[in-house]
Order: structure tokens, then C-alpha cells, then sequence
């Protein structure tokens, strides 16, 4: 693996102020999810790994506005300008994919990315254009609105990252997505890793006012929103959790096939991205209610595991 500052030379970052950008990008990510940016950093091409930042910090960010809505974002959105609300983030992005500049220093290194990379372009406006979504939303009715959700806000967030290290379709340009069979298998992924967050996160999304778990479900195991608010262990909360994290577990496995839709020098870090998610859900299965005082990880050692594990494969 490559130093930092090796890493950004190999992926053509020279200037003194965007180098900077990036890595402050990088340690926002490290904070953030540090078994994913460990996956980064060991398993992927060090010319992709600064722009797979930029993308998962830009994706963070934008999440965080979302959460905050127009409050002040100062601190939640690791130290960078506050006072950003929804529309305000949206149109500066906007404005500033049209012009190719930013002063924002969340943007300035997603605009080098989009650069260099030009079919994340528009990957960003789809993720934008569903922002509202994530925004309004306060709970869903049945199966049928969470997968709309999927679709409109999940799904183009994920693609984000995923338009960087699968394969663009055969034949067609640089600017292009990966192929349809690729988009498919994402769209499974993460439909159960949306679906494994909605779970880990209940308690928290609760106190924000939101019940990400359907209502039709919440009736079918006959519990109550205030069942899940205090946190009770009953045999329907038990039953309504594990079905949740059986059928995200079911589709996270789909992603098991995408690595054959990835370049070979990306195929590891696919493989320890998906298996460290089917590890989450495998450890949030085991947590049972207890996911209702704080989020499933999985053991230090199995995730160490996983990374060794395809570290290795990656130098043979």
C-alpha cells in the first residue's frame, strides 16, 4: 500500500490546495466508516482511491444536510461551512457541475473527480434529484414506498462509489455507468443494506422522528411505533428485526456477483465491501432487540478477517 501522499500522486492530485482537499476528505471518511475506508486504502488501485473519497464524502455530507435540514451543519457536517441548508447545497452543486468550479471544499475535489471521471457527473444529479425524498420523509406506509425510496434516493447514493470501481458498459464511453447487469446487482445490494441501516439505526431514526421500518410490517408482527420507542423485547419485535435482517441478508449475498462486473484490480476490495456488510447483518441477527440501545458491528477480528483475507488474494 502506498503513502498518502504517494496515493495522491498516482492519481494525478499535484496542486498543493487540492491535495489539502483530499486529504481532508480522507480523514472526514477514516471517522466516519472505518472498516470501508480500510477496505479503500488496502484493496483498491491507489489511482482510484482519492476519488472513491471525494464521492463517499461528498455522498456524507449531503446525508448530513439531509438530517439537519436548515439547521446549523457546522459540526455534523465535519467542520465545514454551517449554515447550508437542502436547496441551497443543491443548487451549489448544481452550479457548480455547470462551471466545473467551487469554492467548497467538499466540492472542489469532487469536481477534479468528476474531471477525471466524467460519468459520476451523472450519478451526482440523480442522487440530487431524489434528495427531497430523503428530506420529507418521515416513515414509510408499506414495502412499496421504501422500495421507491431505494430507487429515488438509496440506489443513486450508492452508485456514487460503485460508477468508480465496476466496469463501464462494453463498447460505449468514458462517460458512461456500468453496465445494465451491474446496476442490477447494486440495486439488490442495496436494497439490503438500506434495508440492514433502517434496522441498526431504528433507535436513533426514532428519536429523530422517523420510523424507517414499514408500517404494514410493524402491523403484521402486531407491534406498535411505541414498542419500538421503548425499546421492548416481545416476541413480535424479535420476529418484526429478524425478518427485516433475513430478507436485507438475502439480497446483500446478490452482491457477491459483482465483482465479476469490476475491473480484476478492483474485484477484492468488492468482495471485503459486500462480505463486511453480510458481517453487520450477521451481527446485528445475533444483537436481537439489543439493536434498539446502539448499532450492530461486526467483531474486530472477523472484519480484520475479511480485509487480510482479500489483501492477500489481491497480491497473488
Amino acid at each position: 500500500m502506498k503513502t498518502w501522499g504517494r496515493t495522491l500522486t498516482a492519481a494525478g492530485i499535484h496542486g498543493p490546495r487540492l491535495r489539502d482537499d483530499y486529504t481532508r476528505q480522507r480523514s472526514l471518511v477514516a471517522a466516519y466508516r472505518r472498516h470501508a475506508y480500510a477496505a479503500v486504502r488496502l484493496l483498491l488501485p491507489a489511482e482510484v482511491v482519492p476519488h472513491v473519497i471525494a464521492a463517499t464524502a461528498f455522498m456524507h455530507h449531503t446525508d448530513t444536510l439531509l438530517d439537519q435540514g436548515a439547521a446549523d451543519t457546522g459540526d455534523a457536517a465535519g467542520g465545514y461551512p454551517a449554515g447550508e441548508d437542502v436547496a441551497a447545497w443543491q443548487k451549489e452543486v448544481a452550479d457548480a457541475l455547470a462551471s466545473g468550479e467551487s469554492g467548497h471544499p467538499v466540492l472542489r475535489p469532487l469536481l477534479h473527480t468528476v474531471s477525471v471521471h466524467p460519468g459520476l457527473k451523472g450519478h451526482i444529479e440523480e442522487f440530487l434529484a431524489g434528495a427531497s425524498l430523503d428530506r420529507d420523509f418521515t416513515g414509510f406506509a408499506d414495502e412499496a414506498e421504501y422500495q421507491r425510496y431505494v430507487d429515488a434516493y438509496a440506489l443513486p447514493a450508492f452508485m456514487l462509489v460503485a460508477g468508480l470501481v465496476l466496469a463501464p458498459e462494453a463498447g460505449s464511453g468514458p462517460g458512461s455507468g456500468p453496465a445494465a447487469g451491474g446496476r442490477a446487482l447494486c440495486r439488490a445490494y442495496i436494497d439490503g443494506s438500506q434495508r440492514l441501516d433502517f434496522v441498526n439505526d431504528l433507535a436513533e431514526d426514532l428519536r429523530d422522528g422517523r420510523l424507517t421500518l414499514p408500517a404494514e410490517a410493524l402491523e403484521r408482527h402486531g407491534v406498535s411505533r411505541a414498542d419500538l420507542e421503548r425499546g421492548r423485547d416481545t416476541p413480535g419485535t424479535r420476529a418484526l428485526l429478524a425478518a427485516s435482517l433475513d430478507r436485507a441478508r438475502h439480497d446483500l449475498l446478490a452482491g457477491r456477483r459483482l465483482p465479476g462486473f469490476a475491473p480484476p484490480a478492483h474485484r477484492a476490495f468488492i468482495r471485503a465491501f459486500v462480505s463486511l456488510e453480510v458481517l453487520t447483518a450477521d451481527a446485528a441477527l445475533a444483537k436481537g432487540t439489543a439493536v434498539f440501545g446502539g448499532s450492530a458491528r461486526p467483531a474486530v477480528s472477523a472484519a480484520l478477517g475479511v480485509l487480510l483475507r482479500e489483501y492477500g488474494r489481491r497480491g497473488r
